[in-house]
């Protein structure tokens, strides 16, 4: 099993860096496009639709993450029209917020299918969409991101098999214990600080500040994945799909990133604007 995971993130890995650093914009465009289809099509099983509702859902899905992106500019690598997307970024973020917090608590399914599908776009085409902007702003930029994800993912799981002992929430993930989480916290610490020390950067407000930016960020990857083992769970399944080998499905591996990438381009625009004040 682990070694089918490490061989499966290796040819991600692969993969997803020839994709960033080789793929015009607008090939990038139609693959972010495809994926969030591809993660449609699993938020399907989710939510227990029948099969010809899961297939439009996802045709549904990758064709308005393609239009929205194309429209902004993003399929020809522009971020002059990236005000155009950014009311379904403050809805995505209201919805992670407030909503997805009362949803952990309160434990609720996905049992309406309008209601499932309205909540399947809200967590998935901001998604796709931040992944195309965030790219355009740079590889460095989504490389970035996605690699605080995966330092937190991959310190949390061996933080947690080696020292875990108290569940993080125990009905929802069972797998999931407070000293994982705290394992990630201190990897993302160290890695934040690492890169940009050897980079010389500065940062406005010092080192509070980016302590406080890194746990956001880290909590936000956290909230993301507990909220797709919920679905899981009420789903009776163990993984959103197996296209993935030792990984499970789409679903599974971009979980932490479903509020995360949309948090990270709206930070970014926000600290942008300030600095112009």
């Amino acid at each position: 099993m682990l070694k089918d995971r490490v061989l499966t993130a290796i040819a991600l890995l692969v993969g997803l860096l020839a994709a960033v650093f080789l793929l015009p914009a607008s090939v990038w465009l139609v693959l972010c496009a495809v994926l969030c289809g591809a993660a449609a099509w699993e938020w399907g099983a989710l939510a227990r639709f029948e099969r010809g509702l899961r297939v439009s859902t996802a045709v549904a899905f990758a064709a308005a993450s393609a239009f929205l992106g194309w429209s902004a500019g993003l399929g020809r690598g522009e971020l002059g029209g990236a005000a155009a997307v950014v009311p379904l970024y403050v809805f995505s973020a209201l919805f992670w917020i407030f909503v997805v917090p009362m949803w952990l608590r309160g434990k609720w399914a996905l049992s309406n299918p309008m209601l499932a599908s309205l909540v399947g776009f809200v967590v998935l085409v901001p998604t796709a969409l931040a992944m195309m902007q965030l790219r355009t702003m740079g590889p460095g930029v989504l490389l970035g991101t996605m690699a605080v994800v995966w330092v937190a993912d991959i310190a949390a799981y061996f933080s947690g098999r080696a020292f875990g002992r108290h569940k993080l929430a125990p009905t929802i993930s069972p797998g999931k214990t407070w000293e994982g989480a705290a394992g990630g916290v201190l990897a993302v610490l160290a890695f934040g600080f690492g890169v940009l020390a050897m980079r010389g950067a500065e940062f406005e407000g010092g080192a509070p500040v980016i302590a406080g930016v890194l746990l956001a960020w880290t909590a936000v990857s956290i909230v993301g994945d507990l909220f797709e083992s919920l679905l899981k769970r009420q789903a009776g399944l163990k993984d959103s799909g197996n296209i993935l080998p030792g990984h499970g499905g789409i679903l599974d591996r971009i979980d932490a990133v479903l509020f995360f990438a949309p948090y990270v381009y709206v930070y970014m625009q926000l600290r942008e604007f300030v600095a112009a004040l």
